[in-house]
């Protein structure tokens, strides 16, 4: 008879991947450097478990567009964030722009995250978007999400200038809309 074996899963062994300085997008030495224009923001978040307590080793990694709404530009629109011990993530970069879509619609400015975290096979994706964006009323995919749901995938302002706040939930009650793609 066998013994059994831990599970195969994805984590948590981010410390191996992780590289602290790719959480800011806009570093000096970083990709971005000299890339002009655009509107610089703070996107922060905390990923929890199904009960509410802070998932403490996950890896939040974003991708978006520049602030024209293009992924083709100079801009380079990838980050890399463990959290921290009270589940905590945070990004340093430009405000992205409307992106075209299919049939020619106009998704609002978003940007796509994906969490990484101990007990998953594979990453968990999903959307932020900016509270009070006039495309969030016509955006695809957005309006693809029941009402009472959407608010999940809105980040909103902390008070603090170009600060904006999405916290991730796994499961449970008030559970993030995560896209199966």
């Amino acid at each position: 008879m066998t013994a059994a074996t831990a599970s195969q899963t994805a984590g948590p062994y981010w410390h191996l991947i992780d590289f602290p300085e790719w959480a800011d997008l806009l570093r000096a030495d970083g990709p971005n450097a000299g890339v002009a224009g655009g509107e610089r923001i703070v996107l922060t978040g905390r990923v929890t478990d199904g009960q509410g307590a802070p998932v403490a080793d996950a890896m939040v990694e974003i991708w978006q567009a520049d602030p024209e709404g293009r992924y083709d530009g100079a801009f380079h629109g990838f980050g890399r964030c463990g959290t921290d011990a009270d589940g905590m993530f945070r990004f340093v970069t430009l405000k992205p722009g409307p992106v075209p879509g299919r049939g020619n619609q106009t998704q609002a400015p978003h940007v796509v995250l994906s969490i990484f975290a101990r007990g998953l096979l594979k990453p968990l994706v999903t959307r932020l978007y900016f509270e009070g964006e006039a495309l969030n009323e016509t955006d695809p995919v957005l309006q693809a999400v029941t009402p009472a749901r959407r608010a999940t995938l809105i980040a909103r302002p902390t008070g603090a200038p170009g600060e904006w706040r999405l916290d991730i939930r796994l499961q449970g009650e008030g559970e993030t809309v995560f896209l199966d793609i």
